[in-house]
């Protein structure tokens, strides 16, 4: 494999999946609508990430370029390309579906019948499996037999830190990331031969790392960043050194382990091990987080099949301990952001619905539940 089209040229973007593209001498063309960004990684092709761990380094990723996602020219590219990634947010998948189509349908026509691989790298279940479904409303239903035997849909996890960080020495390309960096794809959506790419690590049992890193990660993330608003804590740094939110926010996820552990037989040891390491990566004082960025958009986060909610949905049906989640998700409910349009339509409900009918309507929970009337309860203490 030689190209890859990869759809968001943000911070995620440059400093994950087009960076560990890039390093294994993948030509990457990146597609985003920041016509600046677009011109200046176009005119550059090159750009420097800084690598924080225990220790500092910068390394410099080559062999990209970029073009405008909205634009003929990003058409052009899915024709010839080997494979296409994305690093947009959920939101923005059903947007660009519609140019991946026309890619499939242009690349069809000029006879290119190579395998093409699509793997949407989000913090979403199954999100490459949703962008399928999105591109296929817009391709031609006589396109689909064809697409279904070419096109790999691959659905994927994906763990790294990248947080927003001022340009360092006035360059507006280079992004911070944390040393740690998980991607994980489904071998079995595959097309054709598999990519072989240092840091992506395939699986036949996906759903399993989907859900580590969605019951452990996103949801002690989250919790760090409600219960540290809570407490006026400025970043996710500030609120894990914090000995009472740190205590909760572990007691969160060794709830959620618990369903893992039940669900996939996760190892305990091992488990325990995995949210240690997740609690030190909280910490790094290379990395500045403001909770608020952790914790916008609180409905989505609040969604039935998202990192709050599904793993209580667990705990309940194993019948194991939720007391601190349920307790997370109350802080949830406190999130406040002017510049929030989901915490502010959050919000608005409470005051008009009140608690019970407001997680009711968008966590799925029945509003008369036990878990409601817990949520309730700690709701009224926070």
């Amino acid at each position: 494999m030689k190209n890859a089209v990869h759809f968001g040229a943000g911070n995620i973007g440059r400093g994950f999946i087009g960076k560990l593209l890039a390093d294994a001498e993948v030509n990457v063309t990146f597609a985003d609508v920041d016509a600046p960004l677009v011109d200046q990684l176009s005119h550059k092709q090159e750009y420097k990430v800084k690598v924080v761990g225990t220790q500092c380094q910068i390394d410099t990723v080559s062999h990209v370029t970029a073009v405008n996602s909205a634009s003929e020219d990003v058409i052009d590219r899915i024709v010839k390309t080997d494979l296409v990634t994305t690093a947009v947010g959920p939101n923005a998948l059903d947007i660009i579906a519609k140019t991946i189509a026309t890619g499939i349908t242009k690349r069809f026509a000029a006879r290119n019948n190579a395998p093409l691989n699509i793997i949407a790298c989000e913090n979403m279940v199954r999100g490459t499996t949703h962008l399928k479904g999105e591109v296929y409303k817009h391709l031609e239903s006589s396109l689909h037999a064809k697409a279904d035997l070419l096109v790999g849909f691959v659905d994927s996890a994906v763990d790294r830190i990248v947080p927003p960080a001022e340009a360092a020495n006035d360059d507006p390309l280079e992004v911070t990331v944390e040393s740690f960096s998980e991607w994980i794809v489904d071998q079995q959506q595959f097309k054709g031969e598999i990519p072989d790419i240092a840091g992506m690590e395939k699986t036949d049992n996906l759903m399993a790392f989907v859900e580590r890193k969605l019951f452990t990660l996103n949801t002690g993330h989250c919790i760090t960043a409600y219960l540290g608003c809570l407490k006026g804590h400025q970043t996710i740094r500030q609120a894990i050194e914090d000995p009472e939110i740190q205590a909760d926010v572990k007691q969160a996820m060794e709830e959620s382990g618990e369903v893992l552990i039940q669900r996939y037989g996760f190892d305990r040891q091992l488990h325990a091990a995995y949210i240690d390491k997740i609690l030190s990566r909280f910490a790094n004082p290379y990395l500045v987080d403001e909770v608020d960025r952790v914790g916008r958009q609180p409905i989505r986060k609040l969604g039935a099949n998202d990192r709050l909610i599904k793993p209580l949905l667990g705990t309940i049906e194993y019948g194991t301990e939720n007391r601190t989640l349920l307790k997370g998700i109350a802080a949830a409910l406190k999130y406040r952001s002017s510049e929030d349009p989901q915490a502010i339509e959050l919000q608005n409900s409470l005051k008009e619905h009140g608690v019970s009918k407001t997680l009711a309507c968008y966590t799925g929970l029945s509003e008369d539940s036990e878990e409601v009337a817990q949520i309730e309860s700690i709701f009224n203490t926070l």
